[in-house]
């Protein structure tokens, strides 16, 4: 992928970060986002059965485009701070229908195969890395957030890699000449011994440092040294930083997160946000996550409480963002295995394939939707907008997930020479740029 020379990028003068925020086991997003209006959501209804949200509970969203035919959205009943930052503030906006595709697919081309189509359709691991590699049928190590440092190189930050995970390893942050740094929810682990002041720690990380600083006969002694040292050197320098802005410092936002998983990584972002400055970052992106969305079984009992955990941390993410004066430089967006079937299986919902994904942030060209929204019709097993139905409620994806992260990498300050090396398949589609980024 890169035998290529990839661009000359000049120093960052301004600064932006992506978070991306995974949703892990693949979300209902049809009840995340639901037709409100009569004909559409009687047939929702009829899908979804047992699982569907109540109409009157729906919290109604006017996108500024219009959606076919005149129909009508809501948000799920435990979104309303979604709602607020979508209709109110205008830095949320809808991507829907989205998926991994190689290239547009109809109904009667996914029939005949006579289009390629991501490989293993429906699978938890498979799905979650197409959207985190975007590779297609390729074998690829690398993701787009990694291929994303690639290009970018050292004009970001001499300090830190550019990306960030704090939820483990993922291969959306691996590149083929840049690696990303990992560190725990709260912020980076000291090694264990050596986080003392006493004397015995500070000269057990004496000598834990001089190990390191032998000289070593093996490529393999050589490389695990430097992996170590990397290590403690960067949890010494973020720590040093974090801790500028902890208590008993002046914490540089007012904003209360959630005491969730998600909220204390989102708030450990924020604060890396606000140490960029310490950090000589220009460019971030952060990697966070939470789980429990395979919602096979139980959906009515647990979808309320997940939902209301996302919509509630991106808006405290956001309004810290606001705080800390960076909105307009900061962009989340959720990502998913995959959408789920409209259709009920009794209990919950199945794997399928396209869903809606949520963008926030003050570059956010909020207040609207992007993409084809499946608008329902009783009696129908097709969208009015063109979104096909391959049995069992799943939809083929009408944007891909390529257009979505070229959107986002575009706005990120990647040329436009270089989208193809981060979104491999994009030129197969008609639009590189949803427009949702401004």
């Amino acid at each position: 992928m890169y035998a290529q020379a990839l661009s000359t990028y000049a120093r960052f003068a301004d600064y932006k970060a992506l978070v991306c925020v995974f949703l892990f086991g693949g979300n209902d997003s049809w009840n995340m986002v639901v037709p409100r209006s009569d004909a559409e959501y009687q047939a929702y209804q009829l899908a979804r059965q047992n699982l569907a949200v109540a109409q009157a509970s729906l919290l109604p969203v006017t996108p500024l485009t219009p959606l076919a035919n005149g129909a009508q959205l809501g948000l799920h009943p435990s979104m309303p701070e979604i709602a607020a930052l979508f209709e109110q503030d205008g830095a949320c906006a809808v991507v829907a229908n989205v998926g991994p595709l190689i290239t547009s697919t109809t109904l009667a081309q996914y029939q005949a195969r006579s289009v390629p189509l991501p490989p293993q359709l429906f699978s938890h691991n498979d799905q979650q890395d197409q959207w985190h590699s975007l590779r297609g049928k390729a074998v690829s190590n690398t993701g787009w957030a990694g291929r994303i440092a690639d290009a970018l190189g050292a004009q970001t930050g001499p300090t830190l890699p550019l990306n960030v995970s704090l939820s483990g390893q993922t291969l959306y942050q691996a590149g083929a000449s840049t690696r990303p740094y990992v560190i725990g929810p709260d912020g980076p682990v000291d090694f264990l011994g050596l986080d003392g002041t006493d004397a015995l720690s500070v000269a057990r990380k004496a000598g834990f440092e001089s190990v390191l600083r032998a000289s070593y006969g093996t490529i393999h002694e050589r490389a695990f040294s430097g992996v170590q040292q990397r290590a403690l050197q960067s949890a010494q320098t973020v720590n040093a930083a974090l801790a500028t802005v902890r208590a008993p410092n002046p914490a540089p936002f007012a904003t209360i997160f959630p005491a969730s998983p998600l909220g204390t990584q989102l708030k450990t972002v924020a604060e890396m946000i606000a140490t960029r400055g310490a950090l000589e970052a220009s460019r971030q992106i952060f990697f966070v996550a939470t789980g429990g969305f395979d919602s096979h079984d139980d959906q009515v009992q647990d979808q309320p409480g997940l939902l209301a955990n996302v919509s509630a941390c991106l808006n405290a993410f956001y309004r810290a963002t606001v705080e800390m004066g960076v909105a307009q430089s900061v962009t989340a967006f959720t990502q998913s295995d995959f959408g789920r079937t409209l259709t009920s299986n009794g209990d919950g919902t199945d794997h399928a394939w396209g869903g809606v994904q949520l963008a926030v942030g003050g570059a956010v060209r909020g207040h609207d939707i992007y993409g084809s929204y499946p608008v329902l019709r009783l009696g129908a097993t097709q969208a009015a907008d063109g979104a096909d139905e391959v049995g069992g409620g799943r939809f083929i994806p009408t944007t891909s997930s390529d257009q979505y992260a070229a959107t986002l990498s575009r706005w990120f300050g990647v040329l436009d020479a270089d989208l193809a090396r981060v979104a491999p398949s994009i030129d197969n589609f008609p639009k590189r740029d949803l427009g949702f980024m401004g």
